[in-house]
């Protein structure tokens, strides 16, 4: 059996490495933890520290012995997850210290270096699940808008049947109401719900409101943050949303941070909760170049540009934030009761709005960037999904709304599609013979049949290994630039930049 009083010694030096807890803090934490795993003696012998960077071998040590004891009933991943949050939130220091030492260092100027000890706090405290977000498969593919970035996302593990159904099966609980409420600090958590005993949120003040800063438990991309209110009100991109994208990249010079559009369709997985994303990255759109410039003459500081993006993306520049922000203000609220029959965009329904945006701000040497990304939620019988949503037959490959991170040039795509290439790959490089009605009865495979087909006429079969991974990468690619053109409101064709061009001439931007 595991030795679960030397793992308990391992952890705590792990947490002294990590500055998680100091000399005074050993002998209280070290009690906490054998209570919770029901052991009376401390380990008493020597031992060297690993060095491990992460907790990830102790937890896992631990965990086993919990199962094989009976502290967790079940040696599944969600009763894995729920008992390894709360060790970790022994270890961790409260919330009034993170935040003093966190605006300590950024009191007196060291911002960037506040926002590392924290996001290196999140990683220490396995809230940041690194080994996780390791699995996913991710590659950069060529297209006319640059290099795009693909990732397949299998971070997330699948719950089993059983899982599901004790999930399904939990008594109800309002609290906390989401998964972004500041109540989840601290939270122990339940079948269906995750624990936070590792979760610290650092707040911070936008246009005069509290809101809180904390990083993604599943990074999609470098310090991928998340700046959430401290009320549970729903998404509503306004004049203040703009205002505090840009306070926000004056907080935090080195990050970005955007908004997903607040309508159903176009808008992210949580609208009940207004929210914003940010981090340390640069996106294929950030690189993308304007290839159109405008100018109005009540904003005369602010340069005004279209990108040479599959969607309809207004960049706004200047050194004079004030005015960028009117200029953005000015844009949003027009787009908002903007309709372009000839494209196929109404803004209402009756008195349904349709007509959003998704924001991105940066900064830009002393400067501001702000991307507006023009959206419509609007669907029909011929697009249930949306109009500019991607299309059905994109769907074998991307299906989900189109939040954020995909606006900005990074797909994520679902899990599912590992072992369906995994398949695929067979039939093109001859290990499994090329059979369509085989394919058409395969659930997992018929959705792909007819873009099989199209790689085996315009490729060489089989195909070399090496040859075949580099087809479906470049493959996934184009198909990914297409979801994007598929969700722009103005495409890419003369009838779309000539409808582009109107809306622009038509709020006096020439």
């Amino acid at each position: 059996m595991i030795n679960a009083a030397y793992e308990i010694e391992r952890i705590l030096k792990f947490g002294i490495r990590k500055n998680m807890i100091f000399k005074w803090d050993v002998i209280p934490v070290r009690n906490a933890l054998m209570d919770l795993l029901k052991i009376e003696v401390p380990y008493k012998n020597e031992f060297k520290d690993t060095d491990d960077e992460t907790p990830v071998n102790i937890l896992s040590n631990i965990l086993d012995y919990a199962y094989e004891t009976g502290i967790i009933k079940n040696n599944t991943v969600t009763e894995r997850d729920l008992l390894d949050a709360r060790i970790m939130g022994l270890l961790m220091p409260r919330q009034s210290e993170v935040n003093k030492k966190f605006y300590e260092k950024m009191n007196s100027g060291n911002i960037k270096e506040a926002v590392d000890e924290f996001y290196e706090l999140c990683k220490s405290s396995h809230y940041i699940m690194t080994e996780r977000i390791a699995k996913n498969q991710k590659w950069y593919a060529k297209t006319e808008y640059g290099d795009l970035e693909i990732t397949i996302n299998l971070s997330k593990p699948e719950k089993d049947p059983s899982e599901i159904a004790n999930a399904r099966n939990e008594k109800q609980s309002s609290y906390p109401e989401c998964l972004l409420c500041v109540e989840n600090i601290g939270y122990a958590g339940r079948l269906n719900h995750p624990a936070r005993q590792n979760l610290r949120a650092v707040p911070i003040t936008l246009t005069g409101e509290q809101w809180y800063f904390q990083y993604s438990p599943y990074s999609y991309y470098n310090e991928h943050c998340i700046v959430f209110n401290e009320k549970h009100v729903p998404m509503k991109l306004t004049e203040s949303s703009i205002k505090r994208l840009i306070e926000f990249v004056d907080l935090f010079p080195h990050y970005f941070i955007g908004s997903n559009a607040d309508l159903p369709i176009v808008g992210g997985s949580i609208l009940t909760h207004d929210h914003y994303q940010g981090g340390n990255h640069k996106f294929p759109m950030e690189m993308a170049e304007v290839e159109k410039t405008f100018t109005n003459h009540e904003f005369t500081n602010v340069k005004i540009g279209i990108v040479k993006w599959p969607m309809s993306v207004i960049r706004l520049s200047s050194d004079d934030k004030e005015s960028l922000i009117r200029g953005a203000i000015y844009i949003l609220n027009s787009w908002i009761n903007y309709s372009d029959s000839d494209n196929e965009i109404s803004a209402f329904t009756g008195d349904i709005p349709h007509n959003t945006i998704t924001p991105i701000a940066r900064r830009k040497n002393d400067g501001y960037e702000l991307d507006l990304v023009l959206r419509n939620n609007r669907t029909t019988d011929q697009y249930p999904f949306g109009i500019f949503h991607p299309h059905s037959n994109l769907h074998h490959i991307k299906k989900e709304n189109i939040g954020l991170i995909e606006v900005m040039g990074l797909a994520i795509l679902p899990g599912r599609l590992n072992k369906e290439l995994s398949k695929i790959t067979e039939i093109l490089t001859g290990k499994v013979k090329y059979d369509r009605d085989a394919i058409e009865k395969d659930i997992n495979l018929s959705k792909h049949s007819l873009w099989i087909e199209k790689m085996i006429k315009e490729n060489k079969n089989p195909l070399k290994a090496e040859d075949c991974e580099n087809l479906l990468k470049k493959e996934i690619g184009i198909i990914f630039s297409k979801v994007l053109e598929d969700s722009g409101v103005f495409k890419r064709n003369d009838k779309g930049k000539l409808g582009f061009d109107k809306f622009l001439n038509s709020i006096n931007i020439y």
